[in-house]
């Protein structure tokens, strides 16, 4: 069952997804639900591989410039919806 994403909350990348880096940014495959998601922007791949490092999705994002904010909470929340990242 998926929880609703709540940036209020932490995160982390799921322990089931692997990511291979690309000149774009990265590829996540997920072994359990073999569902492959795009991750197109080195930022978000930062962004997602160091999740686990804040108390929560908003405080991470505090490091992203303001103009990209939005299209990453949007990446994150699609990425949460895929289950390639899970709350802590």
């Amino acid at each position: 069952m998926h929880s609703t994403f709540d940036a209020g909350r932490p995160y982390r990348l799921n322990p089931s997804v692997a990511l291979r880096p690309e000149p774009f940014g990265a590829l996540a495959y997920h072994f359990g639900n073999r569902r492959l998601s795009f991750l197109k922007a080195p930022e978000l791949v930062e962004l997602v591989t160091g999740l686990d490092r804040h108390p929560s999705v908003t405080e991470a994002l505090d490091r992203v410039p303001g103009q990209r904010r939005t299209a990453f909470l949007r990446a994150l929340a699609s990425l949460a919806a895929a289950d390639m990242i899970i709350p802590q």
